[in-house]
């Protein structure tokens, strides 16, 4: 068993786990190399000659305890047949939205799209560097999913004026991507995932009114999707504040939690594993800060289950030494 699933099965708070989100990536001089002569992002998702690469680069700097899979959310809406480009400095923009289009897409069509995410993680899956260690493959939560499908980019603050006026259409492509989603897990855990993270990016747009229909119950059925197949699933449900709530609705195995929640407050009420809460902005300081960081993080969760994770992605322009120094000092507490 390795350490992570030690810490979500076992409920272990004895031993030191670690993985970063988007670990594989952008602050790595030997991906920005790759990037360099690789512009289209979405092709480079689906290059499985250099997706294993990408994923394992981290693996082969620090004592991580888990890869996750170089790819990106938005692989569910290209599958559907949406177009998705990304643009420097802005992020993705995804062509108008086609219900009924997307309605007509056979599920050998969304694999066959998909087919070069399933090769990588096979060949990532039979390497020796994940001996003992697990292979996350992921998904968004399908109001994450919807809010990027609609609004055609990402809603930072705010959603389109126009974006809830048709709640009828909600309905009807909520069961698409949960349908799709269930297809992307079964084929990720098929070719080596062993947990499945959920991110839910924008529950936090979602009005407190809105949670059980567009958080709760959406979360709750890919979870229990997850779980039907024998593999953890880890819920990031990135800016609501009830959290109670969500685990008691989702059961999820572990909880994910972003940098500005309060580390203690969420132990009060959470029994289940948490993950993550790290600043990723203190990695852009010095060694003393970050310590600081790690060890608040490490004694508040001492006798409680928890993956030491960031509260959201690497920086692009963290130094990947202070990575190494943050990996080291976990693994040594």
């Amino acid at each position: 068993m390795t350490p992570i699933q030690k810490c979500i099965y076992k409920k272990s708070s004895k031993i030191s786990s670690i993985w970063m989100m988007r670990q594989a990536g952008r602050y790595l001089p030997e991906f920005r190399k790759i990037r360099k002569k690789n512009k289209d992002f979405i092709k480079l998702c689906l290059n499985y000659k250099m997706v294993p690469e990408i994923t394992l680069q981290p693996l082969k700097r620090f004592d991580l305890d888990a890869a996750i899979v170089f790819s990106d959310i938005l692989m569910i809406p290209y599958g559907l047949g949406q177009k998705v480009t990304f643009s420097k400095g802005f992020g993705p923009r995804l062509e108008k939205f086609k219900l009924d289009k997307i309605k007509k897409t056979k599920s050998e069509d969304f694999m066959s799209n998909l087919k070069p995410i399933y090769k990588s993680l096979k060949k990532i899956s039979k390497n020796k560097i994940l001996r003992d260690k697990d292979l996350i493959g992921f998904v968004g939560a399908p109001w994450t999913l919807l809010v990027y499908m609609i609004n055609q980019q990402s809603p930072k603050k705010k959603l389109k004026g126009s974006f809830f006026k048709d709640k009828h259409e909600f309905k009807e492509i909520f069961k698409v991507i949960e349908s799709f989603s269930k297809i992307h897990i079964l084929n990720q855990i098929k070719n080596g995932a062993t947990i499945i993270q959920i991110f839910d990016s924008w529950a936090g747009l979602v009005e407190k009114k809105d949670l059980h229909e567009f958080v709760y119950i959406p979360n709750k059925n890919i979870v229990d999707y997850v779980k039907s197949l024998g593999v953890p699933a880890i819920c990031f449900p990135k800016g609501i504040r009830d959290f109670k709530t969500f685990v008691d609705q989702v059961e999820p195995d572990v909880l994910s939690i972003d940098y500005e929640v309060k580390p203690r407050e969420i132990l009060k009420n959470i029994s289940i594993p948490i993950q993550g809460g790290f600043n990723p902005n203190v990695l852009l300081t010095n060694k003393d800060e970050i310590k600081k960081e790690a060890l608040k993080y490490i004694n508040i969760f001492k006798d409680h289950p928890y993956i030491f994770n960031l509260g959201h992605g690497v920086l692009p322009q963290t130094n990947p030494n202070m990575v190494e120094y943050l990996v080291n000092f976990v693994k040594d507490n």
